[in-house]
């Protein structure tokens, strides 16, 4: 089988662009993932602080009876 000359050029073109447009999409994925995990510790952060004025909370009612 032979590649007619013209679609050559076009492959080169298409092969780079596919190149660009996976490393883009890999720099996405990443930049994502980054995103939740620091969603993520906020999250735990927000619940440890609410437990600890749960627990301020009970000791000042324990402390006014």
């Amino acid at each position: 089988m032979v590649i007619p000359e013209e679609l050559i050029p076009l492959g080169g073109m298409l092969l780079a662009l596919a190149i660009v447009a996976i490393v883009f999409w890999h720099r996405t994925r990443l930049k994502e993932l980054q995103f939740h995990q620091d969603l993520r510790i906020r999250e735990m952060e927000h619940q440890t602080k609410l437990k600890q004025l749960e627990i301020e909370l009970e000791r000042a009612k324990h402390e006014k009876s």
